[in-house]
């Protein structure tokens, strides 16, 4: 009884956790895009916006008790913090300089690579059914992509690198909690204030701090206000990202990510008028029949494994 008790409990909190995830992660997109859009704020700004109320969200919680921070050596998590820059501000750009359909359509390359590292590095085996999903999930982001009337190179630049660094970033989050046994609030209380401190020093190469664009430039209160709600969601997607994969898997998220990206793409087509071609219809249709093939399959293949363990004596 007991145990069936603690199955329930651990699954609300999984569920709760998807939740919270879901409706920041739609948020967050939403809420940057605007953000580019109406008030053209500098993208690695907002990027170390991010990353400061993330950690000042943090420092409130463990001041509260929620959690005790864990002493760990910067050297550990440095990769991590660097692949966490790169995560947020390729994704940034690649939203910034893309169409929502797009940027949304590119993210879904996430699962493909994660399989592939995983498959390399870690010698993790997926099955031949598994693999041959990554066809039309591939296929229909390049015929989306191609096809997209707001289609350029740099975009596409953005894209594919804030596909890489995402995935290293995912697979990293999880081995990292498991090789310094840390949970996701300890892991991420250290490594946003360093990935702050990566971006403060490069962001002067790159964007303008006063005047016109800059971050100590005119802006509006209503711009403010925006950009610091945009934090506050982004304590909410971090934290939460942190935790799914710690308590789940890199796939894992990804799977429920799949969900998200059928809202955001429909939000897309709705609040900003993005247009949309018959061949790039035809792109979001091939990669979403891939996508629900590939968690048709995992699912099935997560279900006859505990079923093997069942019936072992």
């Amino acid at each position: 009884m007991a145990t069936r008790v603690c199955e329930l409990f651990g699954h609300r909190r999984i569920a709760a956790g998807l939740l919270v995830n879901l409706l920041s992660s739609i948020c967050i997109v939403f809420i940057n895009k605007w953000i580019y859009v109406q008030y053209g704020f500098p993208n690695m700004t907002l990027t170390l916006v991010h990353f400061v109320v993330t950690w000042l969200g943090l420092y409130l919680c463990q001041k509260m008790d929620i959690f005790a921070p864990k002493s760990l050596q910067p050297s550990r998590i440095f990769l991590l913090a660097l692949s966490f820059c790169g995560f947020v501000a390729f994704t940034n750009l690649s939203l910034q300089n893309n169409t929502i359909g797009t940027y949304q359509l590119a993210k879904a390359m996430t699962t493909p690579v994660i399989i592939v590292i995983q498959t390399v590095y870690y010698k993790k085996t997926f099955s031949t059914k598994i693999k041959l999903t990554l066809i039309p999930i591939s296929v229909g982001v390049v015929l989306n992509s191609y096809y997209d009337v707001k289609f350029n190179f740099l975009g596409m630049l953005f894209a594919v690198l804030g596909v890489l660094v995402t995935s290293l970033y995912q697979v990293w989050v999880g081995a990292k909690q498991h090789e310094l046994q840390v949970n996701s609030m300890q892991l991420l209380y250290y490594q946003a204030p360093m990935s702050s401190a990566f971006l403060l020093l490069i962001i002067p190469f790159f964007e303008p701090l006063t005047g016109e664009g800059g971050i100590f430039g005119p802006w509006s209160v209503s711009a403010v206000v925006m950009v610091l709600f945009s934090g506050v969601i982004a304590f909410l997607v971090n934290l939460s990202i942190y935790w799914i994969i710690g308590n789940t898997s890199p796939v894992t998220y990804n799977m429920f990510g799949h969900f998200k990206f059928c809202i955001t793409l429909l939000g897309g087509y709705m609040l900003f008028e993005d247009p949309l071609s018959l061949n790039q219809g035809l792109g979001i249709f091939c990669t979403m029949s891939g996508i629900l093939s590939y968690t048709h399959f995992k699912l099935s293949e997560q279900e006859e494994g505990k079923s093997k363990l069942m019936s072992r004596p």
